[in-house]
């Protein structure tokens, strides 16, 4: 058990946490939630022994073993596979001890040593370090790579897999998600609901949170508050406090009001249909989450790009890559309402496929047919290093709009939680999160109508995700996402792409069908290797006839569907009619009477008829989802 009672952290002269009392029991996995700076990390740093707390008592239980992510790696000849090993200190000691002993002819010394050494499973300890690097993405030819050949991103998932090596009672895990894709996020996930010790961990990962923890600590000023349960647990708890309150309250109703309209708006066009039914599959729980998030700093949305073509881009025969290609024959229409989530393991070129799309890299084979009305919006998980650091925020977006006010721009910005002297401030001493959300503001600033998001969520806190997800929810052009946060995924995409093994093509199934082909690839790694091709082949088999099965239950709803929403559109556009046909003040004249109630008639027979097709509408979606 660790107890923390009366304690107060500062960061210089800045109070983080003052007069804060907390009991973790040994077990217990909580989830550690609050926006950016508001002390997680510092918490974690108390923990770990590298910060001093301020005034209170800190009691951590003698003997408990803490492992945690380091936060930098510096470069050096040790190879990926080392850097693991060496977390496991008692491995590395006994390693040591045993050579002397070897050295020395110690026979007595080296018996008793392998007798530690055993009880410790240190024979197979070499095979868990293997494993651990290969579910967090990491090929057989990476593991004997110096840590200096590896990039930033790679270095965080060393550390990682340091953590995980380390044997201990309480595991410290900050932002454990970021630079994962989504493969090794559910490897992690899995990994991690196996672990038999206290888990503390900070994510921006709502679906990740969900799966690994039964209690939640948010930040809430400088106190914490402790909730029972997983993190849409939390949201529900919050949200039912804030809502005792009239005015958050009418905040909540404005919000759903919005969702609402959304769904109204866009229900009757066959474009925006399936949008508009994931909205109302979604609406539900977004009305339960809502009140949790009212009170969060970020409002904003992506601008109307204004008429879109039918198509933007146009894919014939791609093939993407660098010496040689990663990915070939990719054809693809991206037409203005596409919405594509992209799935792959790492390396297989999904972020190559982007670059290319975005023109930061060239295509290796095959065309790329642009719109002339195209307007790209592109987030690379690179961007946030890229931004000048000697620019404010203010000057960044100056550069893109010179003809908009300063004031324009200060509204804009505030929606992102940039506001006052913030943006005039140097982006060079921001945090990674909100260089983030500066990175993301400034694409939005340019009103693109075919936005490319290359893992956006990273160092996002989890309020800045939630308001990404709504403003996604409503952007009016096309996209493609490559993430590994599951609920953005699921609450913004309509249809997924898979790259795997140089193979570009349609995924039929959900993100749930997704995870359920990872674990049985998972498993055929584990398989004989003379089995595992007849295994995939069958794998893939199953899953056309499934598709086939799928496609041909749903044919008659689909043809049923796309009769409601013309008739739907039909019937929207004669109203629309005879509202312009009713403003006519002349209409109301004496001489003109029959002819205003025939068109008052019509107008209550169509609104009637639009009311009936709706529901039908409805009715068909709600069968439609059930084979989803």
């Amino acid at each position: 058990m660790i107890s923390l009672n009366n304690i107060m952290i500062m960061r210089g002269s800045q109070v983080l946490l003052r007069d804060v009392s907390l009991v973790l029991h040994k077990g217990q996995r909580t989830g550690v939630i609050g926006r950016n700076g508001c002390g997680k990390t510092s918490l974690f740093r108390v923990l770990d022994g590298e910060l001093p707390i301020e005034e209170g008592e800190l009691f951590i239980p003698s003997g408990l073993r803490i492992a945690s992510m380091a936060q930098e790696t510096p470069g050096s000849s040790r190879t990926a596979l080392e850097f693991v090993l060496d977390a496991h200190l008692e491995f590395r000691r006994l390693e040591e001890e045993m050579l002397q002993a070897e050295e020395s002819g110690d026979d007595n010394r080296l018996a008793h040593l392998h007798s530690e050494f055993e009880a410790i499973d240190a024979y197979d300890i070499t095979h868990r370090a293997e494993t651990l690097l290969s579910g967090l993405g990491f090929s057989t030819e990476q593991f004997s790579n110096p840590i200096s050949s590896f990039s930033g991103g790679w270095r965080v998932r060393l550390n990682l897999a340091a953590a995980l090596m380390c044997p201990s009672d309480l595991l410290l895990l900050d932002e454990p998600t970021n630079h994962l894709d989504l493969e090794a996020t559910v490897w992690l996930e899995q990994w991690l609901q196996q672990y038999q010790g206290t888990i503390l961990l900070i994510s921006h990962d709502r679906t990740f949170l969900d799966s690994v923890i039964d209690n939640v600590i948010s930040f809430e000023g400088d106190g914490l508050d402790l909730y029972k349960g997983n993190y849409s647990a939390y949201e529900k708890q919050r949200g039912e406090r804030l809502a005792l309150q009239q005015a958050m309250f009418e905040k909540q109703q404005r919000r759903r009001a919005e969702i609402e309209d959304f769904v109204r708006r866009f229900r009757v066009k066959a474009s925006k249909a399936k949008q508009a039914q994931s909205r109302l599959k979604e609406l539900g729980r977004m009305q339960d989450i809502a009140p949790a998030h009212i009170d969060s700093p970020f409002k904003f949305q992506f601008p109307d790009p204004g008429t879109l073509p039918a198509y933007l881009l146009q894919l014939e025969k791609l093939a993407i890559g660098f010496d040689a290609p990663l990915v070939e024959n990719i054809t693809l229409s991206i037409r203005s309402e596409s919405r594509i989530g992209l799935l792959g393991f790492n390396g297989s070129g999904k972020s190559t496929l982007l670059k290319v799309l975005s023109g930061q890299l060239e295509a290796m084979a095959g065309d790329i047919n642009e719109s002339k009305k195209l307007k790209l919006g592109y987030f690379a998980q690179h961007q946030v290093d890229e931004l000048d650091s000697h620019a404010t925020p203010m000057q960044l977006l100056q550069k893109v709009d010179q003809k908009c006010t300063e004031q324009e721009i200060r509204n804009f910005l505030g929606g992102f939680d940039f506001r006052g002297g913030r943006v005039d401030e140097k982006i060079g001493i921001f945090s990674g999160g909100e260089k983030a959300r500066l990175a993301l503001a400034k694409i939005a600033w340019q009103k693109p109508n075919l936005l490319l998001l290359d893992e956006p969520t990273n160092h996002l806190d989890l309020e800045m995700v939630h308001a990404l997800t709504v403003a996604l929810q409503e952007f009016k052009g096309a996209m493609i996402i490559v993430s590994h946060d599951r609920h953005l995924l699921v609450n913004t995409v309509d249809e997924f792409y898979s790259i795997h093994q140089g193979v570009f093509s349609e995924f039929s199934g959900n993100l749930a069908d997704y995870e359920k082909w990872l674990s049985q690839q998972a498993k055929l790694e584990d398989s004989p290797a003379g089995n595992n091709k007849e295994i995939v082949k069958l794998d893939k088999k199953e899953m056309r006839q499934q598709a086939a099965a799928r496609r041909q239950r749903l044919a008659p709803l689909s043809l049923r569907e796309k009769e409601l929403e013309k008739q739907m559109e039909k019937t929207q556009k004669r109203l629309k009619q005879l509202e312009e046909l009713l403003a006519d003040e002349t209409l109301y004249d004496e001489s003109r009477k029959q002819q205003l109630n025939e068109f008052l008639l019509e107008q209550g027979k169509c609104s009637s008829d639009l009311k009936v097709s709706e529901e039908q509408w409805l009715e068909v979606k709600e069968e439609i989802a059930e084979f989803e």
